[in-house]
């Protein structure tokens, strides 16, 4: 299962992060959220021990939204060592968040 990740522990989980994260922005009511969710699930699990998986529901954490300029959703975002480094908009295949979280890795 993915992390939610909050307004409270998105610097320590995400920023602070020693390991690269992929993070969700992503809202209850949005269907494509909805379609990417077991993906993201997925990928958790997969990964687990190698990089963080986790979700930000925007309308619970607007702040995190505002901060990160999240115009629609879902938007995928990848850190590594506390930067954003790459950003994925829309519904992407587990393939594509494989290799963006892969090349941060390296």
């Amino acid at each position: 299962m993915a992390i939610e990740f909050t307004e409270d522990n998105f610097e320590a989980e995400v920023l602070n992060s020693t390991e690269p994260v992929l993070v969700d922005f992503w809202a209850p009511w949005c269907g494509p959220c909805r379609q990417l969710a077991p993906v993201i699930d997925e990928l958790s699990e997969e990964l687990s021990g190698t990089a963080k998986v986790g979700k930000v529901d925007t309308d619970k954490n607007p702040g995190l939204a505002k901060k990160y300029g999240i115009q629609s959703i879902p938007t995928v975002m990848v850190f590594k060592g506390g930067e954003m480094v790459e950003q994925l908009m829309g519904v992407q295949p587990k393939a594509r968040l494989q290799e963006a979280l892969e090349s941060a890795k390296s």
